[in-house]
């Protein structure tokens, strides 16, 4: 008998862990190994299991769904990650392809579409919700290099990413430190090396430009 396809859902709401734990467990082939409620703990249980494959949310507390990616493919280049999101933002998609995801779902697929998308990533291809597929294409293929180019979010290394994330969601610079497991001084430091690649030198205005980038969401 083949091995069963391991899987690791990161998302904050335990609803939604638990009912996407409990659809898979009907399947013959697909194994619910972990369940995370945030991006660090995503990582955390990811080099702890070794998943096949990462159901990835987006927007979760203290690291969110981009950052942990951004991490996640440092230390493990092979592991597929599957984004299971609510939102279909342009800004979204593309930053997570060039961050090396196998596919992008949204969370109005059916039941039978994302068992379909964990086992074609899983055996190593892309899957993109047919929605917003054409698009990305299009997009994602070439038409919009240079607008790419011009984006200042884009700047930034993968640390600072992460660090201008916690910055905007109100976190201290101490608590940074502690979730990142680096000093208060360097998250002053890095804090300051973003300020100067964004020209933002307010923590009000670095938020407006996390808010306007798509980094954080505001739901209403």
């Amino acid at each position: 008998m083949a091995a069963k396809i391991t899987v690791l859902i990161a998302d904050d709401h335990t609803l939604v862990r638990e009912g996407i734990a409990a659809f898979l467990k009907l399947t013959d082939d697909i194994e619910v190994v972990a369940e995370a409620s945030d991006g660090l703990e995503a990582i955390e249980k990811a080099k702890k299991c070794n998943p096949d494959v990462v159901l990835m949310d987006i927007a979760m507390p203290r690291l969110g769904g981009l950052e942990a990616t951004i991490e996640l493919k440092k230390v493990k280049p092979d592991i597929k990650i599957l984004v299971l999101t609510q939102y279909d933002d342009k800004e979204y998609i593309s930053r997570f392809l060039k961050a090396g995801v196998a596919g992008y779902l949204l969370k109005r697929a059916v039941g039978s579409e994302l068992v379909s998308a964990i086992r074609a990533v899983s055996r190593g291809e892309t899957y993109l919700f047919s929605s917003i597929a054409a698009e990305v294409v299009a997009g994602y293929l070439g038409k919009d290099k240079k607008e790419a180019m011009k984006d200042p979010y884009e700047k930034l290394t993968d640390r600072e990413k992460q660090v201008l994330k916690l910055i905007a969601e109100g976190y201290t610079h101490k608590e940074i430190a502690d979730m990142l497991n680096i000093s208060a001084k360097t998250v002053i430091a890095h804090q300051t090396n973003i300020s100067e690649k964004l020209d933002i030198h307010t923590r009000a205005g670095l938020i407006k430009f996390a808010i306007h980038s798509g980094i954080i969401k505001i739901d209403s």
